[in-house]
């Protein structure tokens, strides 16, 4: 993903959990700031999570949908496995082992892991429903609000463009037009 990163929150039961896009597309939500719901120690929520064989199926299915990249052996090893007492996935695992693109670390302050929404939503269903409808809600208030912001953006251009478009009319009448031609002569 190029270009600059747009942080926004969502408020879901007193908890704010980060949201970042780069192509105004693909939104990632932060996996850690939900894990925050359920306990103080988020990674380890995160990688229980990562360990069921049916997040491991239904990530697999929404790389392959998402994804030309994606490596379908190395993912068939990993489902082979999910579950098993002795299977331990990471995000880092999971995302250098598969190519993903649906998850995704970042390090530093505002660090932690992100996953596209679709796959945000499954994990906030594995934390806690309500959790997950909380989140939804808030989420929907979030693109309200932003459409709203665009389409204002939108009618101001227009209104901006209609007056400018008199303006230069007016002038071409003014100033490109010989004074001496009849009204006829101009039609």
């Amino acid at each position: 993903m190029a270009g600059k990163t747009v942080k926004e929150t969502i408020h879901a039961k007193g908890f704010d959990i980060s949201i970042y896009t780069k192509d105004f597309e693909n939104e990632y939500i932060s996996l850690t700031d939900i894990a925050r719901y359920k306990s103080e120690a988020p990674h380890d929520v995160v990688k229980n999570w990562l360990r069921n064989r049916e997040t491991i199926e239904f990530l697999g299915i929404w790389e392959s949908l998402h994804n030309p990249d994606f490596k379908q052996v190395e993912f068939d090893l990993f489902r082979g496995q999910a579950g098993l007492n002795a299977f331990t996935m990471s995000p880092t695992k999971w995302i250098e082992g598969v190519n993903a693109i649906g998850i995704v670390t970042k390090s530093g302050r505002y660090g932690g892991t992100f996953a596209h929404s679709d796959i945000a939503f499954e994990f906030a269903s594995w934390i806690s429903a309500e959790f997950k409808l909380y989140i939804i809600m808030d989420y929907k208030r979030l693109k309200s609000d932003e459409n709203s912001r665009l389409s204002l953006g939108w009618n101001l251009n227009r209104e901006i463009a209609k007056i400018n478009y008199r303006i230069h009319t007016d002038a071409i009448k003014g100033n490109l037009i010989p004074p001496e031609l009849t009204p006829e002569q101009i039609c």
